[in-house]
């Protein structure tokens, strides 16, 4: 098993194994190959797919090798052959110059996976397409070229019946990020992520029992929810307020993504978050068409946490006030080290998926501004404030339950308090917001990184400020009268 030592001339192989459904039927494999000395490095076994097949990598000797085959053969465990051999159809799309195919075959090659059918016609445009047959005889060695062919040119599977358990759902995956290439018009490095990411999350799921269906259907409904709210489409719900005289509050709900607040106050401007990066132009066009003049208005931004559907356009600003906490996190970022969300292993996926998905990029460090840092254990601690006007605008850290660096921004004089994420208003969520927040929570397995302590956050944060504006991360604002 993994852990024992391993020869130097050690190579790798998987055994696609034929086993009966019935206990113990592994613990007899893997004593065959402890017998051998061979080191078992992977093991793959879906039931929903397949009941009896179970994909057995192992590293060994020749000679262990053949005394494996040997003994899993004896027991029944290798078939003899394989079923009838299968054809596995691909197309390829390459850009319309010379040699372009030449890197994939030579992977083709490499792996050595025979073609048993090729075509390729130019249509008078800028890509060709190369289809192909490939003979499955080696499923690993299929898999693995796939994953190459993809990180090299788009790929998309033509026919494809009874192979999925042969490939160990490559082909699948391989399908889906090409689904997302083409919902949302990625390159083929951000296709590549999505490849990697999605197989990562359903991994963490399956362990879950959750449904492997169910998780690619839940990241293909993100996607649409991006797609389908660009241009035109985008149409949050826009609500002014007038906390005091000359003051404007724009409280502006995209069906996805953060609310962002701006205050409007003496020609300038101070946003709270500012959404997914990848509403930037269309956020833009509507604050032009709400705020005559918004380009030439000098404006700042405060942010509540770091997440990256709260933080999203913070390039468009001189100066971000927030924790210290949340510039670390972005100091992660710069430094492509795993963010304060990426570092909870169950969030890390979606994390991850969602920075290629919309677009995120971290904001420039120079305008990252900390305005101080929580040094107790008390669940609210003041670490600063900024002025905006005649007003004060108090930074209160919480505990961390929804993620570490989160922080509530309270106008005391003005009676504003910008929750963020440690308290939304779900009560207050459109059709379609009830729907994009519920993908989050099933494909994180939770958006808190401590449950309980962000219940006991959220509660107290509500106890504290029971008469005041409440500005959620998600959701319509809560004026006073509507709390009584």
């Amino acid at each position: 098993m993994a852990g024992s030592e391993v020869p130097a001339e050690a190579v790798k192989k998987t055994y696609i194994t034929r086993m009966p459904d019935k206990a113990g039927a592994f613990l007899v494999a893997g004593q065959i190959i402890s017998r051998a000395g061979g080191n078992i490095v992977r093991v793959n076994y879906n039931k929903a797919v397949d009941l009896h097949t179970l994909f057995i990598e192992v590293t060994g000797t020749p000679a262990q090798h053949e005394r494996i085959a040997r003994e899993l053969s004896e027991c029944g465990y290798l078939p003899e052959e394989l079923p009838d051999e299968q054809i596995l159809m691909i197309e390829l799309i390459l850009p319309d110059v010379p040699g372009a195919v030449t890197p994939v075959l030579a992977v083709i090659s490499r792996h050595g996976v025979n073609i048993s059918y090729i075509s390729s016609q130019s249509d008078g445009t800028e890509i060709q397409r190369f289809k192909m047959g490939l003979l499955i005889e080696d499923a690993d060695s299929i898999r693995e070229m796939l994953e190459e062919i993809s990180e090299l040119c788009e790929i998309r599977i033509l026919d494809y019946e009874v192979t999925d358990r042969l490939l160990d759902g490559t082909v699948f995956y391989v399908s889906f990020a090409n689904e997302m290439r083409r919902i949302l018009s990625l390159t083929q490095e951000e296709t590549r992520k999505v490849l990697i990411y999605s197989n990562r999350m359903m991994q963490l799921l399956d362990e879950q029992k959750k449904s492997p269906i169910q998780t690619f259907d839940y990241i293909r409904r993100f996607a649409c929810f991006i797609r389908d709210n660009h241009g035109d489409a985008f149409d949050p719900a826009v609500t002014r307020l007038t906390p005091a005289e000359g003051l404007t509050l724009y409280v502006i709900e995209p069906p996805c993504g953060s609310n962002t607040f701006v205050l409007e106050y003496g020609g300038e401007l101070l946003f709270v978050d500012t959404g997914f990066a990848c509403f930037r132009e269309e956020l833009l066009t509507l604050l032009r068409r709400l705020i005559p003049g918004f380009d030439a208005m000098p404006r700042q931004a405060f942010i509540t946490h770091a997440d990256v559907d709260h933080a999203g356009l913070l390039d468009l600003f001189g100066a971000v006030y927030m924790s210290r906490d949340c510039r670390e996190n972005f100091a992660l970022e710069w430094a492509n080290q795993p963010n304060f969300r990426e570092q909870t292993p169950l969030h890390a996926p979606y994390a991850r998926l969602s920075r290629v998905l919309t677009r995120y990029v971290p904001p420039p460090e120079a305008v990252c501004v900390p305005v101080g840092e929580k040094n107790d254990g008390e669940l609210f601690t003041l670490i600063g404030s900024r002025p905006f006007g005649p007003w004060r605008f108090d930074f209160w850290q919480g505990p961390g339950g929804h993620v570490r660096g989160e922080t509530a921004i309270v106008c005391e004089e003005l009676r504003l308090l910008f929750s963020g994420d440690i308290y939304v208003n779900i009560r207050g969520f459109s059709d379609e917001q009830r729907a994009f927040n519920s993908l989050a929570p099933f494909l994180m397995t939770g958006v808190e990184t401590d449950p309980a302590l962000a219940k006991t956050a959220r509660a107290e944060l509500m106890r504290r400020y029971p008469d005041y504006t409440v500005c959620p991360g998600h959701g319509a604002a809560e004026l006073p009268k509507e709390k009584n």
